[in-house]
C-alpha cells in the first residue's frame, strides 16, 4: 500500500501578490502625486519655501485645519456632511477665550471641548434620532454658531486674560516640531486607531456603505451616528482651542469658510461623499495639498482674491478626479474565484 503525497493547494486567484497590491495602491494615489508635483514646483519657484521658518509656519497652518479635516472625515464616512465645523470652531474659540476671562489654559481647553461637543451632540441627535438630513441640520447650525460668535464678541477680537500662556503653547516646539502640529499628529493617530482597530470604526464604514444592511446586521446605527458627530464636535472644539493658542485672540471670522477646505481636503484625499469609503492617509495628504498651495501663493505675493480662485479650482479638480476614480472602481469586474 503506497501513500500518495497530496499536491499543495493552489492559491486563490483573487489573492494578488504583494507587488501587485502595491501597484494597485499606487494607481489610486492621485492626491499623493499632486502633492509631490506641488512640492517640486514650490521648491523651484520660491527660495523661501524650504526654509526652516517657512516649514514651521506651514506646519502651524496645517495643524488647525488638519484637526477639522479629521472631524469631517469621520462624518463623511457615514454618508453625512458637516458644514458647521468652521462656525463651531469659531464659537469654541471665542468662548474659551472669553468665558472666565480666559485666565486658565486648562479651563479654556475644557470650555472649548464642551462647546464643540455640545454642537456635535445637537447635530448628531437631529441626524440620528430625528432622521433629518445632515446638510440641512449643519447648515442651520452654521448660521446659529456664526450668529452667536458675532453676538458674543460684537465684532471685536476677544483676547484671553492668559494670552501670554496661550501664545507660549502656540509658539512652543518639541525637537523642532511645533506643539500644535504634534497635537494634530496625535489626533490623526487617534482617528486611525478608532477607524481601523476598533469595532466602532467597522460600524462607521458599514453605516456609510449601506445603512439598512448595517441595521439588519444588528449595528446600533443611531447611537453610532450620534457618537460620530459628538467626536467630530470634540475635535472641532480642540481646533478652536488651538486657534486661540496660535493667534492669542478670538475673532468674529475665526474658522470662517473652514468647512469648505475641510470638505475639499477629504474629497481630494479620495473619500466618497456618499459614505463608506475614505482613508485617513488620503485626508492628511489633502490637507497638506491645500496648505502648500496657500503657503506658496502667499510667498509669491498672489492676491488673496486669486488665492480663493485657486482653492475653488482645486476643489473642482478634486471632485472631478474623485468621480473618475469611483467610476473606474464600479466598472472594474470582481475577480472570479474557482
Amino acid at each position: 500500500m503506497t501513500a500518495t503525497a497530496s499536491a499543495p493547494a493552489p492559491q486563490a486567484e483573487s489573492e494578488p501578490p504583494r507587488s501587485r497590491a502595491a501597484v494597485d495602491w499606487l494607481k489610486g494615489q492621485y492626491a499623493l502625486y499632486i502633492l509631490v508635483v506641488l512640492l517640486v514646483i514650490a521648491s523651484l519657484t520660491s527660495d523661501a519655501f524650504l526654509s526652516r521658518t517657512n516649514i514651521t509656519n506651514l506646519l502651524l497652518q496645517m495643524s488647525i485645519i488638519g484637526v477639522v479635516v479629521m472631524a469631517q472625515l469621520i462624518v463623511v464616512l457615514t454618508g453625512g456632511i458637516d458644514i458647521s465645523v468652521g462656525s463651531a470652531l469659531g464659537l469654541a474659540a471665542v468662548l474659551c477665550a472669553g468665558i472666565f476671562n480666559g485666565d486658565s489654559v486648562v479651563l479654556a481647553l475644557f470650555v472649548a471641548l464642551v462647546v464643540g461637543g455640545l454642537v456635535g451632540a445637537v447635530n448628531g441627535w437631529l441626524v440620528s434620532f430625528r432622521g433629518l438630513e445632515p446638510f440641512i441640520v449643519t447648515l442651520g447650525m452654521l448660521a446659529l454658531a456664526r450668529g452667536l460668535v458675532y453676538a458674543y464678541g460684537e465684532g471685536i477680537p476677544i483676547q484671553p486674560g492668559a494670552a501670554r500662556a496661550f501664545a507660549d503653547i502656540g509658539q512652543a516646539t518639541l525637537l523642532g516640531v511645533p506643539v500644535l502640529a504634534l497635537i494634530w499628529i496625535g489626533v490623526v493617530l487617534l482617528v486611525t486607531f478608532l477607524l481601523y482597530r476598533t469595532v466602532w470604526g467597522r460600524r462607521v464604514y458599514a453605516i456609510g456603505s449601506n445603512v439598512e444592511a448595517a441595521r439588519s446586521s444588528g449595528i446600533p446605527v443611531r447611537s453610532t451616528l450620534w457618537s460620530v458627530y459628538i467626536l467630530a464636535g470634540l475635535l472641532v472644539g480642540l481646533g478652536g482651542f488651538m486657534f486661540i493658542c496660535r493667534f492669542a485672540s478670538g475673532t468674529a471670522l475665526a474658522g470662517n469658510l473652514l468647512e469648505l477646505e475641510a470638505i475639499a481636503a477629504v474629497v481630494i484625499g479620495g473619500a466618497r461623499l456618499s459614505g463608506g469609503y475614505g482613508k485617513v492617509f488620503g485626508a492628511v495628504v489633502g490637507t497638506v495639498i491645500f496648505q502648500v498651495i496657500a503657503n506658496l501663493l502667499s510667498l509669491l505675493n498672489v492676491s488673496t482674491f486669486l488665492q480663493d480662485a485657486f482653492r475653488g479650482a482645486l476643489i473642482l479638480v478634486a471632485v472631478a478626479l474623485a468621480t473618475v476614480q469611483f467610476s473606474r472602481r464600479r466598472k472594474t469586474p470582481a475577480p472570479v474565484t474557482t
